[in-house]
């Protein structure tokens, strides 16, 4: 199981409170993540990515390890221990600055 923190705003749509576990067949990467909570929580399908690009929402940022990954490939390899369910999968929201 895998698990993801959502931010508050995910959460209340998709009314869950605390972590969500998802079942990921390997390769787990954050495609693969993002596929299993959509399919769980369909109400959240284009929240975090476009609908048609499958590209990541401008305000939403993907963590794992500490390390930002939302410019990397969605189909490279998550961390061994975000597969394993040790470390959470994290959905930041993201907030502009002016």
């Amino acid at each position: 199981m895998i698990r993801v923190i959502l931010p508050a705003h995910l959460r209340a749509l998709a009314r869950v409170s605390g972590e969500v576990q998802v079942e990921v067949a390997a390769p787990v990467t954050q495609r693969t993540v993002l596929d299993a909570v959509e399919v769980r929580y369909p109400m959240l399908v284009g929240t975090m990515r476009d609908h048609q690009t499958q590209q990541r929402r401008p305000f939403v940022r993907f963590y794992a390890c500490q390390e930002d990954l939302s410019h990397e490939p969605p189909d490279d390899p998550l961390p061994a221990v975000v597969a394993a369910g040790t470390e959470p999968y994290l959905i930041i929201g993201a907030t502009a600055r002016g």
